[in-house]
């Protein structure tokens, strides 16, 4: 990948003075350890594979990769002001999208700097609506990347993409919570490292709230919790994503205390949307850089390949692909740094609808980048000698995670 494929041009957007130091940080750190590291991790895999450990652990390269960074100061850099993160550089969502789009060049660099889904999205929901308990409990080793954890939202028997028909049911018990019903999607549930769910569920009979948007609830639950069963590992257009996962989970029975309940019960819903609302820029951004990958090995592949007595690079209709695909990458990055500005200067709900409107085009755009890549390439583009169709994977199942593009689009 060309050097520069990290370092684009950005947009006058009102970055803070602290934003630039840490990008050109964050790019030196990728070119110099991050990069030069995927042969590793491939081989480090494979090898876990070989002896049946693809699931057990992860290659030990990463957690190489990992005391780096932290030692680095580059760590936890999503994490917004608030007294909780003790850990924060302070950015705002602005700040941050182009340092995601920096990490999605590669597929776990956002671990590496403990910036990952669905940790991220978790570790900001127990900041602003966990007790001091839970904070302690299970916030403080998130930080540390000491352990992992999942979210628990979507199910196979009802429509999620409405998520009033989430169904998971929630009763009180005594001075207990039970939880009951079915999970999948659950990404993180496999990974061994996980020891905490935050589950959606509804309270049986209404629970505290009012109307259809006051009778869901968010609960913490150990991952060791009797009663959760892990019932399958699905795999996302045949990659296992191991030992992260994605699995099936079977929630019988699981009893917790009263105190495990995120900021109250009808009060899940508010809780979804400060989550979703800043992980959806984020994922939007990574999209992005997979793409400018995606078009730095397009045109790598382009200058280096002849057919029919001249270089791929001089035919013109490689020529007006390369600049389809430059110009759809800088307008999907202009509106996700625009939606990004507008949640920093107005709130969430009010940048909604722009939020909606980059939720749809980022991982749309990603998609005709990667295909014409695997195009130019040709067979190697559907092998695993790229990452292209990994990257193709990836980019396609985008268009469904944190809602389908026709809600989105109904939302516009």
């Amino acid at each position: 990948m060309p050097p520069d494929a990290l370092d684009v041009a950005l947009p006058p957007f009102p970055f803070s003075p602290a934003f630039e130091p840490l990008r050109r940080r964050l790019i030196a750190f990728m070119r110099e350890h991050v990069l030069p590291a995927e042969a590793a991790w491939t081989q480090q895999q494979a090898e876990l594979t070989e002896r049946g450990e693809r699931w057990a652990r992860m290659p030990a390269v990463l957690d190489e990769l990992k005391a780096k960074a932290k030692a680095a100061g580059l760590w936890n850099l999503f994490l917004p002001n608030s007294e909780h993160f003790k850990h924060s550089h302070g950015l705002s969502n602005l700040d941050y999208a182009p340092l995601a789009e920096i990490m999605g060049h590669c597929f776990f660099a956002s671990e590496v700097f403990n910036c990952s889904a669905p940790d991220t999205g978790n570790m900001e929901v127990l900041a602003r609506y966990g007790s001091a308990a839970q904070r302690e409990r299970w916030l403080r080793p998130l930080l540390e990347g000491e352990i992992r954890s999942a979210f628990l939202m979507t199910e196979p028997a009802v429509a999620s993409s409405d998520a009033t028909n989430i169904a998971l049911e929630v009763r009180r018990v005594g001075d207990e919570y039970e939880l009951n019903g079915v999970k999948w999607w659950s990404s993180g549930i496999m990974d061994p490292r996980c020891e905490v769910l935050i589950v959606m569920g509804r309270m049986a009979g209404g629970g505290g709230g009012d109307g259809k948007h006051g009778r869901h609830c968010m609960v913490v639950v150990p991952r060791r919790a009797a009663g959760v069963r892990v019932a399958r590992s699905l795999t996302v257009f045949g990659y296992d994503d191991a030992p992260h996962g994605h699995g099936e989970v079977h929630l019988e029975r699981v009893r917790v205390p009263l105190d495990a309940m995120l900021l109250g019960e009808g009060r899940g819903f508010e809780i979804a949307q400060g989550r979703l609302g800043p992980g959806r820029v984020h994922h939007c951004m990574r999209a992005i850089g997979l793409s400018e990958r995606c078009l730095a090995l397009l045109c790598e592949r382009a200058a280096s390949r002849t057919a029919f007595g001249t270089r791929l690079a001089q035919k013109g209709t490689v020529q007006a692909t390369i600049a389809e695909c430059r110009m759809e990458i800088d307008q999907a990055r202009l509106l996700v740094l625009s939606a990004a500005h507008a949640m920093d200067a107005h709130g969430n709900k009010a940048a909604r609808q722009a939020i909606a409107m980059i939720k749809v085009v980022a991982p749309r755009i990603g998609c005709l980048v990667a295909d014409r890549a695997i195009q130019i390439h040709g067979g190697a583009g559907v092998s695993q000698d790229t990452f292209l169709a990994q990257a193709y994977a990836g980019l396609r199942t985008l268009r469904l995670a944190d809602g389908p593009d026709e809600v989105h689009l109904g939302m516009v």
